[in-house]
């Protein structure tokens, strides 16, 4: 059975923490890999109110192991600041100071191969909710007889809850879109997956051309979108980030000791990165469309450094790489808007067009043909790398055939 928390309790509790966080000593210092257990199922009721399922006492001996490290972050001092700058940006167009407070927290170790491929099989594992399901990659040990309570008919942002075996640690995963051509097929969230994809990814509401539907009216004739209603559409309670935020602080107030990470996959790696900007937690991303102009619209105060975000894609993934447009194109022909690609954070690259041969294929876009033809073998053996470099993006734009104005 779901479980939701108290609502009054978990709000003033969920404050408080904002700016909890302990210096586990110097930066990128190598630390032991923590061992994971799945704990919870999480989904959504009534709309945007998070709610629980507890993973039964069966499954609790199965683990996944990830190799960490010490991660610099910042964090907003208090939530009340943190909101009280959004709305002066969304009002007045001003961006004030924050007094980031800067801290090392253990984080996940993105030079290690294996770091990837975990979390990677966590993300996967989100898009299907009973552990039994024949498209699960197995646990160690896992014992797949009993469902742990998911509900097949629900809506909406969902997926899974991770904790260390000592309770130091968090990972909470975000299900991606399910579509045909992306793990997961065609569930029961494909409705408000594919508006949330066209709100985030798309230059103005997804309008590609005369014949389609948009999902705001913001479009102004020509090439114009007018900007502030782009701002308010994304406010809406079908988006997923305002139900991520619910969901955060509510992982929050269930273990207020702990050090909380987010990954995701596609849409779901969006929000984890999205939340990850808001809350100043350690974030690994996969083959996500470009986040960073959400960001932007949704007027996000953002820290002086975020590479404690992380984006892993490869250069066949025309939606992560912002060049799945056009009439001929899959999304195009799905009805998906992904026309952004600029990214938050910092990012690992797997150039697999140049060093591998790979044609641009969305197909290769899903999490489970990342895990069987990239994670499963070092990037370079003889180069000793067992992932690509980690870099940032530069000189990337986006939407540039779009005029952004008061046009309204």
């Amino acid at each position: 059975m779901f479980t939701a928390l108290p609502n009054p309790l978990r709000l003033v509790l969920a404050a408080l923490l904002w700016a909890n966080s302990k210096d586990p000593g110097p930066d990128n210092a190598t630390r032991s890999a923590l061992r994971f257990q799945l704990r919870h199922e999480h989904a959504v009721a009534n709309g945007s109110r998070s709610v629980f399922a507890d993973v039964p006492s069966t499954f609790l001996g199965d683990y996944y192991e990830v190799p960490t490290r010490n991660t610099r972050t910042h964090r907003p001092p208090s939530a009340a600041a943190y909101s009280d700058a959004r709305l002066l940006s969304m009002r007045h167009a001003q961006s004030p100071l924050l007094a980031w407070n800067s801290v090392e927290v253990p984080g996940p170790d993105i030079t290690k191969r294996n770091t990837l491929f975990e979390l990677a099989t966590m993300t996967h594992d989100s898009y299907y909710g009973v552990p039994s399901h024949k498209n699960w990659y197995p646990l160690r040990g896992w014992n797949a007889s009993v469902p742990f309570g998911w509900e097949p008919g629900a809506d909406g942002f969902r997926g899974h809850v991770f904790v260390s075996e000592d309770n130091s640690t968090v990972v909470i995963s975000v299900k991606g879109t399910s579509a045909p051509w992306i793990a997961g097929g065609e569930g029961p969230t494909k409705k408000r997956d594919k508006l949330n994809d066209n709100l985030l990814f798309s230059c103005c509401c997804a309008r590609v051309g005369p014949t389609w539907s948009t999902v705001c009216n913001c479009y102004s004739g020509g090439d114009k979108c007018d900007q502030n209603c782009l701002e308010n559409a994304l406010l809406g309670d079908s988006l997923y980030y305002q139900i991520g935020l619910n969901l955060y602080n509510d992982v929050a107030y269930m273990y207020p000791d702990a050090n909380i990470w987010l990954t995701g996959h596609s849409l779901g790696g969006a929000l984890a990165s999205l939340l990850g900007a808001t809350f100043g937690a350690p974030v690994v991303a996969f083959e996500v469309p470009g986040d960073k102009m959400a960001a932007s619209r949704l007027h996000l105060p953002l820290p002086p450094s975020m590479h404690h975000i992380t984006h892993v894609y490869h250069t066949g993934d025309p939606m992560a790489m912002g060049t799945c447009t056009g009439v001929t194109s899959t999304c195009y022909l799905g009805g998906f808007a992904l026309e952004t690609r600029c990214h938050l954070g910092q990012r690992i690259l797997y150039d697999t067009v140049t060093k591998r041969g790979w044609s641009v294929d969305s197909r290769s876009h899903s999490i489970q043909y990342l895990i069987d033809n990239l994670l499963h073998e070092d990037w370079d053996v003889e180069a000793g790398m067992e992932v690509p470099p980690v870099d940032e993006e530069t000189d990337c734009v986006e939407c540039y055939n779009w005029q952004f104005g008061n046009f309204k």
